[in-house]
């Protein structure tokens, strides 16, 4: 697959382009610079030709991020074919315009100047001025509207070799990184994929925006998307934005790793473990910095633990440490396992013969000695593995019987660690008197 980096200096619309190109908005944008820190990858296609193309933070931002983010930049140069140098001409260019120019030349890579926010046609005397950084004729485009673009692809593509057609056909398992900041989810990232591929600082809120690196762990693929800090309260919109990317990362996973600090819990925690369980997605509670933990403390840990995550107390537990590489491969296999239980189906005959089994276990309820009738259970479908159960009357289902059932399920089914879901069907003279129920995930 071809690769195609976009570079400039800080708040020349290289994001907006990104998410014009791949037709969606992936990358977080906003009018003041910084935004972008991490390399951010996205599949576009044109022409049938697949693109690999990845958003790299402002370089020569003058910050204290400025050598991280070059940093990201480089990984982002390797086995890329082209360059995509965006710039906005319209107040002449910068030293930093300079300095990017100059390190494009040292690395060697076809470069496609774009002329960025070149609204309209009368704007186009402003590029003679790029003529003089060396790289050929610039192409004015502007990335809100949609302007000049099939130019610059066209441009873009006459540096591609032809595709070889080498694609995966199995789909990999994507898994986000949750947690509120600075819980470490970066720094687990790099530990498992063993690179620098997300910014680790010690403040709180350095990623901005969800971040997809994807990675072969036993013949496996894995996307891994690190996800910004979830906040109570974000402080800024851009942090609020992140936050909604975020959610929307988990939407499209189909397992979390919610990470948090085991050294500091709080009612924060609560909130995430509810964001977790909302989605009826297989969640792992990644335990990180547990190697700072005193050896005295383990247990009140444990228990505190126990307290703020009983939303989820079915998920398991891996206790890890990203920076002595401690539970990282345990986070990978209980992920595979996980995704095969989300994924499994249950005959319907074995299904029936555990509902019988059940039945006598544990007493039906009883309303006005009208006993539950439960006739046939079957499942209906997977992701999360669904049932339904046909009765007699759906509202004398408790909610305590409920939770017989699916603690029942997970333990003599197999799908422990998994969230599974029931819903209630009437069948016989009392069908449509009571209400049909189906409940969330659990």
């Amino acid at each position: 697959m071809h690769k195609v980096a976009i570079v400039g200096r800080p708040n020349v619309g290289k994001s907006s382009l990104f998410n014009r190109l791949i037709g969606r908005r992936e990358a977080v944008v906003a009018d003041f610079p910084g935004v972008t820190r991490d390399a951010k990858e996205g599949l576009m296609l044109h022409h049938n030709e697949r693109i690999t193309l990845v958003d790299t933070g402002g370089l020569w931002s003058g910050d204290e991020w400025e050598a991280a983010i070059r940093e990201k930049a480089e990984w982002a140069m390797e086995g890329a074919n082209a360059v995509i140098f965006v710039l906005d001409p319209r107040d002449g260019l910068s030293a930093a315009d300079y300095e990017v120019a100059e390190w494009l030349r040292r690395l060697g890579k076809p470069v496609i100047v774009a002329a960025n926010k070149m609204d309209s046609p009368k704007h186009e005397p402003y590029l003679a001025e790029l003529w003089g950084l060396g790289f050929g004729e610039p192409v004015a485009i502007s990335a809100e509207h949609a302007r000049g673009l099939d130019d610059l692809l066209e441009r873009v593509t006459a540096h591609l070799p032809e595709d070889d057609g080498d694609v995966s056909e199995v789909a990999p398992i994507r898994i986000s990184l949750i947690g509120r900041p600075n819980v470490g989810k970066s720094s687990l990232l790099n530990a498992i994929t063993q690179t620098d591929r997300a910014i680790v600082a010690d403040q709180p809120g350095t990623t901005r925006d969800s971040l997809d690196v994807e990675w072969n762990y036993g013949g496996q693929r894995f996307v891994l998307v690190d996800t910004a800090g979830i906040r109570k309260k974000p402080d800024t919109a851009i942090e609020d934005y992140a936050i909604q990317r975020s959610e929307a990362a988990i939407e499209r996973s189909d397992l979390i790793w919610l990470v948090v600090n085991a050294g500091d819990l709080g009612d924060h925690e609560l909130k995430l473990a509810n964001l977790a369980y909302d989605s009826g997605k297989p969640v792992i509670v990644v335990v990180n910095k547990w190697d700072l933990i005193p050896d005295e403390d383990l247990k009140r840990t444990e228990k505190d633990l126990n307290q703020k995550l009983h939303h989820i107390s079915y998920a398991p537990r891996v206790y890890t440490s990203a920076i002595n590489d401690y539970g990282i491969h345990d986070m990978l296999a209980e992920a595979m396992k996980l995704y095969d239980k989300w994924q499994s189906r249950v005959p319907t005959a074995e299904l029936n013969r555990w509902l019988e089994v059940w039945q006598m276990k544990h007493r039906v309820p009883n309303f006005g000695g009208k006993p539950l009738r439960m006739y046939f259970m079957t499942q209906v479908e997977t992701a999360p593995p669904t049932f339904a159960i046909f009765c007699n009357r759906a509202n004398f289902v408790t909610r305590a019987y409920e939770g017989f059932l699916h603690n029942r399920i997970r333990e003599d089914l197999d799908l422990a660690g998994v969230p599974v879901r029931l819903k209630w069907k009437e069948k016989g003279p009392y069908k449509g008197k009571g209400k049909a129920k189906g409940d969330d995930a659990e």
